[in-house]
C-alpha cells in the first residue's frame, strides 16, 4: 500500500503565498496571439549569482532559456551532438570543431573561429575558471572554419566539456574587463534584452535564428525563491512554467499540470572504511542489509523520488541495461556496536532521512548517534572521516554529462571527495578504466564495471534517486523536462 504524507497548508497561507507574485507578470507579459506566438512566463527557483556570467552556474538560466549555445550539445545518453560546431575529429591531444555557417550573435555580428576562440580563451584563463575547467587546461587556436583545441594529455570527453553551458559561446561584446554581460550577445533563439538584478529578466525572440523562427514571442521570468509562491503562481494562473515544485506543494496542485523529472542525483549512505566499526566488512554488510529505502521513498519523500538499485539512477537510461551484477559480502553481528551518522540541513530531506535510517540501523542491533548541521560546518569532518556514515545528495552527472568523473571523486584511492575513506586496488582498476575509455557504449560499460566494483565494497549503500517537480500550465506546448535541467524553453515552446 502507498503511504502518501500530504503537508497541506492552511487557505491564508495558500492566499499569502499567491500575493507573492501577484502583479509580477504584467498583463503586457500574459498577452497571448493566437495559437502560437505570444510570450511565455516563467517562475524560477534561484535568482542569479553572478550577473549572469556564463563563467558560473548562472550560465545554466542562459541555457534554459535558450539564449546562448555551446559548440556541442548532449544527447539523453550524454553522447555530443552538434551545435555550434557541425563535426569534430580527435588527432592525439588536438579536436578540431568545424564551424556552422550562417549563425549570427544578437547583435548582428558573425559567428567566426575567432568570435570562438575569443570565448574559449576567456573562459580558460578566467580566475577562478569556470567548474567544468577545474583541473582541465585548454588553448584553442582559429584555422579557417575551424577551431582546433588542444589540452596536455589526450582528453576522450573534450567534445562532452565543451557541452557545458560555462562555455557558452558570445559576442566579443560581451567580454568587458573581467566581466562578461550577456545581453543581446548570445546566438539563440531568444535574445536576452533586460536583466533586473535578480528580481526577474526579459527576452525577445531573435528572428536571425540559424535554426528557424522560435514559436513564442517572448520569455518573461520572474526569480521567486520561496516554494509555495511558485507554486500559487502555477495554480493562480501566473506563470505559465514554474521550476522546482516542493514535494510539500505538489499534493495540492492539479496533478495534470505537474511532471517528476528523474534528477541525476543520489541520496546514499556512505560508511567509512578507513577506520571505526565500519573498518569491518561484515558490519557494512549488516548496514546494508538493515536498509529499507522503499520506506524512506514513500515516507519522507511522499513517493515522490526513485528507489536506489544502485549509484546511477533513471536519469541516466543506460544505467539500468548496463548494471553488471555485484558481489555481496556476508553480513556480521551489529549488536552493540555505535556508530554517528553525520548529515546537513541545507537539503531540507536529509534530517528526516537520516531519523529513518538510525531507527533502521538501531532495529538491526546498531547504536546510533546523528550530528545534523549546516553543510558548510560539516563537511570538513566527513571528508576528514570523523563520522563512521555520511547521508549525502550527490549529483552523478557533473558538468561534462559524464558519471566517470563522479565514482572517481567519491571511491578512488585518491579521490577529493572520499568520504567513505575507500582505498581497494580492484575498485581504483576499474575507476581508471571507465576514466579513459573512449565516450560511447565502451565508457559506458567500464563506468557500470566501476560501479559494481564499489557497490561489492559496501562502502556506499544508495538509498534513492531524487526527482524535481515541474509545473506547466495547461496551455504550454513543448516546455522541456530535462534530467540535466540545461533545457527549458526551446525555439519549439509556446503557450496556447
Amino acid at each position: 500500500m502507498r503511504l502518501s504524507v500530504r503537508r497541506l497548508l492552511p487557505p491564508s497561507a495558500l492566499t499569502i503565498a499567491s500575493v507573492v507574485l501577484t502583479g509580477c507578470f504584467s498583463s503586457a507579459e500574459a498577452g497571448r496571439a493566437g495559437p502560437e506566438g505570444g510570450r511565455i512566463r516563467v517562475a524560477m527557483m534561484q535568482p542569479p549569482r553572478s550577473g549572469l556570467s556564463p563563467l558560473s552556474d548562472d550560465a545554466f538560466k542562459l541555457s534554459r532559456w535558450s539564449a546562448a549555445e555551446t559548440l556541442v550539445k548532449l544527447d539523453a545518453d550524454g553522447d555530443a551532438r552538434p551545435a555550434l560546431a557541425t563535426g569534430w575529429t580527435q588527432h592525439s591531444r588536438s579536436w578540431t570543431f568545424t564551424v556552422r555557417d550562417g549563425v549570427t550573435f544578437h547583435d548582428g555580428t558573425r559567428l567566426t573561429a575567432e568570435a570562438i576562440v575569443n570565448s574559449l580563451t576567456r573562459a580558460a584563463t578566467a580566475s577562478p575558471k569556470p567548474r567544468i575547467l577545474d583541473g582541465v587546461d585548454l588553448t584553442a587556436k582559429a584555422d579557417g572554419n575551424r577551431v582546433v583545441v588542444t589540452t596536455p594529455v589526450e582528453d576522450p570527453l573534450l567534445p562532452q566539456r565543451l557541452s557545458s553551458p560555462q562555455l557558452s559561446i558570445l559576442a566579443a561584446k560581451a567580454y568587458r574587463g573581467k566581466t562578461v554581460d550577456p545581453v543581446g550577445a548570445g546566438t539563440g533563439p531568444f535574445e536576452l534584452t533586460k536583466v533586473d538584478g535578480t528580481l526577474s529578466a526579459s527576452l525577445d525572440r531573435y528572428d536571425g535564428y540559424w535554426g528557424g523562427r522560435a514559436k513564442a514571442a517572448g520569455i518573461d521570468v520572474r526569480f521567486v525563491p520561496d516554494g509555495t509562491a511558485r507554486a500559487a503562481a502555477l495554480r493562480s494562473g501566473e506563470a505559465d512554467i514554474v521550476e522546482a515544485v516542493p514535494v510539500s506543494q505538489a499534493a495540492v496542485l492539479d496533478q495534470e499540470l505537474i511532471t517528476e523529472v528523474p534528477m541525476p542525483r543520489t541520496n546514499t549512505l556512505y560508511l567509512n572504511t578507513g577506520n571505526g566499526v565500519f573498518k569491518d566488512a561484515s558490519l557494512r554488510a549488516a548496514a546494508r542489509a538493515a536498509i529499507d529505502a522503499e520506506s524512506i521513498v514513500e515516507g519522507v519523500y511522499e513517493g515522490r523520488a526513485d528507489v536506489a538499485e544502485g549509484l546511477l539512477g533513471p536519469a541516466l537510461p543506460w544505467a539500468a541495461d548496463l548494471r553488471a551484477p555485484v558481489r555481496r559480502g556476508k553480513a556480521g553481528d551489529p549488536s552493540g556496536k555505535t556508530i554517528t551518522i553525520g548529515t546537513f540541513t541545507d537539503r531540507a530531506e536529509l534530517p528526516e532521512v537520516a531519523a529513518t535510517v538510525q531507527q533502521q540501523l538501531q532495529k538491526a542491533g546498531f547504536e546510533v548517534k546523528l550530528d545534523v548541521r549546516q553543510y558548510a560546518n560539516i563537511e570538513s569532518d566527513a571528508l576528514a572521516g570523523a563520522f563512521d556514515a555520511f547521508i549525502l545528495s550527490r549529483a552523478t552527472v557533473l558538468d561534462s554529462g559524464d558519471p566517470a568523473a563522479y565514482l572517481y571523486s567519491d571511491f578512488a584511492s585518491d579521490g577529493s571527495f572520499n568520504i567513505s575513506q575507500l582505498s581497494d586496488t580492484a575498485v581504483d582498476r576499474a575507476l581508471h578504466k571507465a576514466a579513459e575509455a573512449a565516450a560511447g557504449d565502451r565508457r559506458r560499460k567500464a563506468v557500470s564495471a566501476a560501479e559494481a566494483a564499489v557497490l561489492s565494497t559496501d562502502a556506499a549503500v544508495p538509498l534513492l534517486h531524487e526527482r524535481v517537480i515541474q509545473g506547466d500550465a495547461a496551455g504550454v506546448v513543448g516546455a522541456v523536462h530535462d534530467p540535466r535541467e540545461r533545457e527549458l524553453v526551446t525555439r519549439d515552446t509556446y503557450v496556447k
